[in-house]
């Protein structure tokens, strides 16, 4: 019985029938009705007229669709089917009973068309407010009222799981008895008003935050694993926008079919900011990196930091020889050593030193001691504002480290060496950006140079998400601690990736690099800064601007309003993986790029600020004032708005 009334069909014709009675009711209240005033209609013309009235009214309304839709999500728009079929119902009929009869009761056809068709929508109104008001109650039994987005395979599985979890005593499955699952949403619009294993797809992604409200959800999975980027990203947007939790289904290809104890529901995930960054996670060819780190000996300056610690995580997974860890910071160097132990134990033979790449004695005795093979340079100060403010301390350890590390690689016979760069050396508007362009500069000098067996090579990216220094965990601490999310400025754009998509791009660019090359990752489209803290308000079921303020701070000293992954000389050539490039090398003059570097080497030492910033400008011709760079991306951006509104 209950699968019986469970088909959308029946419960169709159920609603037929309730139309017919509704049409016969109407017929007796006419009648009855207009005898006050001595206009009724015989028995027998009423029999005749409600017996015809019933079948052309319920005929019509099915052809307008007012059965397609179940009755609990009629909106304003689908009580027009029930006008029109109504109204065509009697217009139908009463061209009947007129050929039969040769002559009809205009004030009683009237009468009964009206309460008719009052009746129709007034029974549907109330049954919708009824089970509204039901659905709220038996809501209360712990289970969440679930919107699935996507009406393909997976949602099947899903409802599946979900109904099979009812009598299962698997801890994991039983998570899922907790999902009441009320509708689906699809964009495929042949599917609307159909059902899947019970459950009614109501309606398309542009709907959804309609249906969150009228079906009072309270959670929504997003069900497509195999969605294009664009389209994920325009779908997560609107999901974040209703300020209920989201669960998403990994990428396809992250999903877990081989085990038979590892439900569909228990992989997926809340919603996280990386997907909404319009595209999948970047794929990288692990048997190509494993054969490059497989029995090397690997060194990660900066290794406790958030990207050298995940440099040493992934490098531990391909079996290297030794990982020596060198870092100026004990603390995290500690806890990435702890970690590593846990996961590791003496499978993996790990040498952690705490020394600072300025000192070039110190990191002398280190490569006589281990004798790297391989070494990855991410030991640097990347805080914009704060290398403003000490423009000496970027210069000592960004551009003085840098050299020290890489010149002592080159003299040690290591076979390759990685430096980790970042989008703020384009174009540089600040200390930081410019000791980065300065270190890319030492880096093509020293590959230039015949007399040495290394091989260097540069990766540049964007901003990583949730690093030391990036917004996320700023926003995260100012919406937990209830304190307005400060933004620099409204227009401001940033590119972003995650760590180990970062990580991954500096191994696999040391595995395919051949020397001298800067490796570029097409990140995709960049994000507007305060979308993402919009986005992030939401995702803690927050209203922006109403629960969480969002304050615009002006933008800090050095920072510009949009980063860049190519300078203008700068071109771009295709590698084996689609998603990174290499940067065609500005050519470099060796002799006066040393002599450069000396002077700024020597006013550093001497902590002579305007000094060394001076020969900073000199040696990245590139290095402009913030103010000028933001007043062209301005001048720009209007020209472009204008050129739209003509277009």
């Amino acid at each position: 019985m209950k699968n019986l009334i469970g088909k959308f069909g029946f419960r169709r014709v159920v609603l037929a029938f309730a139309d017919a009675f509704i049409v016969i009711a109407a017929a007796l209240i006419s009648n009855f009705l207009l005898s006050f005033i001595n206009s009724e209609v015989s028995r027998s013309d009423m029999l005749m007229s409600f017996s015809i009235s019933s079948i052309t009214c319920c005929g019509c309304m099915l052809v307008f669709g007012a059965y397609s839709k179940l009755w609990r999500f009629f909106n304003k728009r689908d009580y027009l089917s029930c006008l029109y079929g109504v109204l065509c119902g009697f217009i139908m009929s009463a061209g009947s009973v007129y050929l039969l009869k040769g002559t009809i009761n205009m004030s009683y056809v009237s009468l009964h068309t009206l309460i008719t068709l009052i009746g129709v929508c007034l029974f549907r109104y109330l049954f919708k407010e009824s089970f509204v008001s039901f659905a709220k109650t038996s809501s209360e039994d712990g289970k969440k009222r679930t919107m699935i987005v996507g009406g393909g395979q997976t949602c099947r599985m899903i409802l599946t799981e979900i109904e099979n979890a009812q009598c299962s005593h698997n801890e994991d499955v039983q998570l899922s008895a907790a999902y009441r699952p009320v509708c689906i949403i699809d964009d495929d619009r042949s599917k609307i008003g159909t059902e899947i294993q019970g459950v009614t797809v109501v309606g398309t992604t542009n709907e959804i935050i309609k249906f969150v409200d009228q079906q009072h959800i309270e959670q929504i999975i997003f069900a497509i694993p195999s969605c294009l980027e664009d389209e994920r990203k325009r779908i997560l947007d609107i999901c974040s926008g209703t300020n209920v939790p989201v669960k998403v289904v990994p990428f396809i290809g992250n999903l877990i079919f081989d085990d038979e104890d590892k439900p569909l529901l228990t992989q997926m995930h809340d919603i996280k900011v990386e997907d909404l960054l319009g595209r999948a996670a970047v794929k990288f060819d692990n048997e190509e990196i494993r054969r490059f780190i497989y029995g090397k000996v690997c060194m990660v300056t900066g290794g406790g930091g958030s990207i050298g610690s995940e440099l040493v995580r992934q490098i531990a997974k391909y079996s290297p020889e030794r990982i020596i860890l060198v870092d100026i910071y004990e603390n995290n160097a500690y806890d990435v050593q702890q970690e590593l132990l846990m996961d590791y134990g003496d499978e993996l033979e790990l040498k952690v030193l705490i020394a600072s790449v300025r000192d070039y004695y110190r990191m002398d005795s280190i490569f006589s001691k281990y004798k790297p093979d391989i070494v990855f340079h991410a030991a640097a100060h990347k805080h914009v504002p704060l290398m403003e403010n000490s423009p000496m301390e970027a210069i000592k350890n960004n551009v003085i480290g840098t050299f020290n590390v890489a010149t002592l690689a080159q003299f040690h016979k290591v076979r390759k060496f990685v430096m980790i760069s970042t989008d703020k050396a384009v174009n540089p508007t600040n200390v930081m950006g410019a000791s980065k362009r300065c270190c890319e500069m030492i880096i093509q000098y020293l590959s230039q140079q015949k007399d040495g067996i290394t091989e260097f090579v540069t990766t540049r990216f964007g901003n990583v998400l949730g690093s030391n220094g990036s917004v996320i965990p700023l926003f995260r601490k100012q919406i937990e601690s209830g304190k307005p999310v400060t933004v620099t400025h409204p227009d401001i754009i940033r590119y972003f990736m995650t760590i180990p998509e970062a990580v991954s791009l500096v191994l696999e660019a040391a595995a395919i690099a051949e020397g001298g090359e800067i490796f570029v990752l097409d990140m995709g489209k960049p994000v507007h800064i305060v979308k993402l803290a919009e986005n992030l308000i939401r995702m803690y079921g927050k209203t922006p601007y109403k629960d969480v303020e969002i304050k615009f701070t002006g933008l800090r000293p050095g920072e510009k309003l949009k980063e860049e992954l190519l300078m203008d000389e700068e071109g771009l050539q295709k590698t084996s993986n689609e998603l990174i490039f290499i940067g065609r090398q500005i050519p470099l003059d060796g002799d006066v790029f040393i002599r450069k570097l000396r002077k700024l080497r020597n006013a550093a030492n001497e902590n002579l600020n305007e000094v060394a910033v001076e020969a900073l400008h000199e040696i990245v011709p590139t290095f402009v004032t913030p103010e000028e760079f933001n007043r062209a991306e301005l001048i720009k951006e209007h020209k472009f708005i204008l050129q739209e509104k003509r277009d």
